[in-house]
């Protein structure tokens, strides 16, 4: 990213600056991205009113408002428990898969209420993709990996053109092409969760979920995936959760900070704080535990 394009907060992490009546600390300098002028006519693809979650009688997650906006990368932040990947795996009915676990509020994604009594959660999957913090390739071949989900779908022609396209879309053809036959596993790590988008995408859906999709990946990995992330934009509205902070400023166009409280019976649940522009987020938040958590000093 060159510099014309980021921007970078304040002087170096912890280093005082004063305004002339008090010394505060600063935010950590974190490259950014400009932020985009928002649209009077971005189309709002995911809508969450009053979202809570539930496993059993615990009250995970509570009262969650936001819209996330087409072909927008969307980065959840927070410390750990406050209830992030429950939102994430929500909007594509993974927590159905949990015993006990059960949704409330409305999650509509153009229009549809997702938790309706007539909606597939199966299809719902097709048209919500998931990447796990973990690469998961199936013990198949790269081929048959890609090939899977449209199998699935009935599709039986041009399954070649589909795995070469979403390999090429996942930055991942010109690595593989010559060994398609070869297990999916082989593969080094970025490679494999690269795989794992190629994968998700190749069913063709309206929104991608990846849950800290970088968190086992070294640093040059990890850059491949935001750059291949910021690329499927043009054509996806992407959720990320990232406990990285630079991570969620360089690729983000909106950011969501959640904390974690305790209610009156001592029992600790998510909350959402503030929600805006990642840039705004970062450089002028509107709530002080938003600028505790993202300058270093809480979570």
């Amino acid at each position: 990213m060159t510099a014309e394009n980021t921007v970078e907060l304040d002087s170096e992490q912890g280093a005082p600056v004063t305004d002339g009546t008090e010394t505060r600390p600063t935010l950590p300098r974190i490259a950014m991205q400009q932020p985009k002028p928002r649209s009077e006519t971005s189309e709002t693809v995911v809508t969450l009113q009053d979202v809570g979650v539930w496993y059993g009688d615990y009250h995970a997650l509570r009262g969650v408002n936001m819209e996330v906006n087409r072909n927008e990368i969307t980065a959840l932040i927070g410390p750990s428990g406050c209830g992030k990947s429950t939102l994430l795996r929500s909007i594509n009915r993974m927590n159905d898969l949990i015993p006990g676990a059960r949704v409330g509020g409305t999650i509509e994604v153009h229009g549809t209420d997702i938790y309706g009594s007539d909606v597939d959660p199966v299809e719902v999957r097709r048209h919500i993709g998931m990447v796990f913090q973990k690469p998961n390739p199936f013990p198949k071949s790269i081929y048959d990996n890609i090939a899977y989900g449209p199998r699935v779908l009935g599709q039986k022609k041009n399954l070649d053109d589909i795995v070469e396209e979403s390999l090429t879309r996942a930055v991942l053809w010109d690595e593989v092409k010559d060994k398609l036959k070869t297990s999916g596993l082989s593969l080094s790590g970025g490679q494999q969760q690269r795989l794992c988008i190629a994968r998700c995408i190749a069913v063709r859906p309206q929104v991608i979920l990846m849950d800290e999709p970088c968190a086992s990946l070294d640093p040059i990995a990890t850059l491949k995936i935001e750059d291949l992330m910021q690329e499927l934009a043009d054509d996806y509205t992407i959720i990320i959760v990232t406990h990285n902070m630079q991570q969620a400023a360089r690729v983000s166009d909106r950011t969501a900070f959640f904390t974690a409280k305790l209610d009156e019976h001592g029992e600790r649940f998510g909350e959402l704080v503030e929600y805006d522009l990642t840039h705004s987020i970062f450089t002028q938040p509107k709530d002080q535990r938003t600028e505790d958590y993202v300058s270093g000093r809480y979570g």
